[in-house]
């Protein structure tokens, strides 16, 4: 093999320089402007080029100033003699193009740095914050709401780690969520999947860390992978809450043996289903659970009171002025809405709703007016007709949950444009009916005969490829459902399931009597669960057909109608019932955006309340009589 030549190792020699960076750049061009300064120095020494007015120089005279002139072109101004012009004119170009070089260098260095910046490769130094990781649509409203969250603390930090661009996550993040008050929004760029790119966020240090996988194919699966990468990442003994959703309920199990016991998963698509069933036959209940799980109004909180130790729990219902207790946590166990006789012990935390952690405090006991206790005649159940509009492949889940809460001997009625819904089998003591035709087909809605039915449940098809076309094939039932009661002046109990938050706006005009935006919900949830983890298990046993649920119940069981006393009347009732009142909902704020759809969740006890025909009181029960 021939040896390499002198010319090609200088060659190799300068291009491993090069390699490795702006410093040894510089070092190089430093280098080379010495030598060339000594250069020009020996020849005026050589050839004794001096000024006209010198017969000698100084070697190091002549070096300082050739140095002089390589970074200021006007010091050869006052130059004699052309010997000596000439050759500072050399030194003076030379020094130019090092110049010239140099600034070159600076500006690549500080443009390659600029980019390296844009990039979000950088490690994140910050402690106590949020870390999101993964990129989907409940992204925005995750941010806010937990920004809205943070606006009493200062010095709070998300932290967003996804596969996107990182400039684009900041132009995106700032255009949908906008103001952040408080809270800083830091974008990362890496895989979620890669214990490497996860260093990059800083998850030990994390409050919290929420996984997100809406825009991957399979997103259960990738949030697993993420939660394997974290365990990987995470020292033995990190105690970082993980939170995440997943769409399949098949995939829970394989998903708790993740994330050791730091992770909570979210059945999220099992929860839509759960709340839509509990929906259509409470009127109001959605925007109940909107004021409970944004950061806008009232939210859970668990809190210990040491100085209730030994007190019953319906004792503890009374010495929150401001607050709404809900339930007790016990160790691993939480219990709403226990018996009022049960005693809380040393360690036992109340599951509160208040407005603000701060504003958690302990009052005197109110007193309740017996003089406006109300009461109802109890009613027999009674066979329901409800109709169900639309098909999706959770609707035998859905159906299976109404199940739950429908009399023996009710009916189901399911209209869909998709002939799979032919095979769906009856929930056992009901009967199904199942018609196949258009849902957008008015002519086939009027011949449902709509005066029938209790209820009725517009579905909206979470698989199909363009979510705006679902939620316009829904708007358009509900018009028809509008149109048609108006005719026949009927009032009917609508809830529809809509995909895109936007749209539910535009719904509105149809007054259908609730809205379910899954993506909403779930981005809500993980929201809440951030802030607390454990209330994840909460809302499990809340939208749980199993245990205590929220009811809204007539107002006259609870007070005399018309009749004007304070909430705590209605929770005394309440409690004599087995119940925990949380709150009230007024009929003639119903329709009223801006009043919150009539919801007031965790009145002040102590205000003046009036509630009459048509008022429903909001409380936690094991069953709905």
């Amino acid at each position: 093999m021939q040896e390499p030549r002198l010319s090609e190792r200088l060659r190799y020699a300068f291009d491993n320089i090069m390699a490795r960076g702006t410093v040894a750049i510089m070092g190089l061009l430093a280098l080379a402007t010495v030598g060339f300064v000594f250069a020009v120095a020996v020849i005026v020494m050589v050839f004794k080029a001096f000024p006209e007015d010198a017969d000698d120089g100084d070697f190091w005279d002549i070096v300082w100033g050739n140095l002089m002139r390589t970074l200021d072109p006007g010091t050869m101004g006052a130059d004699a003699g052309w010997g000596f012009r000439l050759l500072m004119l050399v030194v003076t170009i030379g020094g130019l193009i090092i110049v010239a070089s140099l600034i070159g260098i600076v500006s690549g260095a500080f443009d390659d740095k600029m980019a390296q910046l844009r990039k979000g490769r950088s490690r994140v130094i910050e402690s106590d914050h949020t870390l999101i990781l993964g990129w989907s649509p409940q992204l925005f409203l995750l941010i806010g709401e937990i920004c809205r969250a943070n606006a009493g603390r200062r010095g709070r930090a998300i932290v967003v780690l996804a596969d996107h661009d990182k400039v684009e996550m900041e132009d995106a993040i700032r255009e949908k969520v906008g103001r952040t008050d408080r809270t800083r929004v830091i974008c990362r760029t890496g895989d979620p999947t890669s214990p490497a790119d996860l260093a990059i966020a800083n998850p030990l240090t994390a409050r919290s860390i929420v996984v997100l996988s809406g825009d991957h194919a399979d997103p259960d699966a990738a949030a697993i992978k993420t939660a394997l990468a974290l365990t990987h990442t995470l020292p033995e003994g990190a105690d970082v809450p993980i939170v995440a959703a997943l769409q399949d309920p098949d995939n829970l199990d394989a998903a708790r043996l993740v994330g050791r016991n730091a992770s909570r998963w979210l059945p999220a698509t099992t929860l839509i289903r759960r709340l839509t069933a509990q929906t259509c036959r409470q009127r109001g209940l959605s925007s109940v659970y909107a004021e409970l799980l944004d950061f806008d109004g009232d939210e859970l909180y668990f809190s210990e009171q040491p100085s209730l130790t030994g007190s019953t729990y319906r004792e503890a219902l009374f010495r929150f002025p401001d607050c709404a207790v809900c339930g007790v946590v016990r160790g691993a166990d939480i219990m709403l809405n226990p018996p009022g006789d049960t005693v809380l012990i040393e360690g036992d935390q109340l599951v509160v709703l208040a407005a603000d952690d701060s504003s958690i405090r302990l009052g005197d006991p109110g007193e309740p007016d017996a003089a406006a206790h109300g009461s109802l005649p109890a009613m027999s159940p009674r066979p329901e007709h409800t109709l169900v509009i639309g098909h999706h492949a959770g609707i035998g889940e859905v159906l299976d949950e109404l199940a739950h809460y429908l009399p023996g001997g009710s009916e189901i009625c399911v209209v869909a444009d998709d002939e799979r819904a032919s095979r769906i089998e009856a929930p056992e003591g009901l009967t199904l009916r199942v018609v196949i035709g258009d849902t957008t087909s008015k002519t086939l809605l009027w011949s449902l005969e709509l005066a029938q039915y209790d209820h009725i449940v517009v579905l909206a098809d979470p698989d199909h490829p363009d979510p705006q076309v679902a939620d316009a094939r829904t708007l358009v039932t509900l018009l028809h459902l509008r149109d048609i009661a108006n005719r026949a002046a009927l009032r009917l109990n609508i809830v529809s399931e809509m995909l895109d938050d936007h749209n539910r706006e535009l719904a509105e005009v149809a007054r259908a009597d609730d809205f379910i935006v899954s993506d909403r919900i779930v981005g809500l949830l993980l929201a809440q669960a951030s802030e607390n983890p454990r209330l994840v298990e909460v809302f499990d046993e809340l939208f749980s057909s199993e245990g205590d649920e929220i009811y809204l119940r007539p107002a006259e069981l609870y007070l005399k109608p018309e009749v004007e006393t304070s909430f705590y009347t209605v929770l005394a009732t309440a409690a004599d019932r087995r119940e925990t009142a949380i709150g009230y909902r007024l009929a003639a704020q119903s329709w009223s955006r801006t009043d919150g759809y009539g919801v007031h969740l965790n009145p002040h006890k102590s205000d003046p309340i009036r509630l009459g025909p048509g008022d429903s009181v909001i409380v936690l029960a094991e069953d709905e009589h």
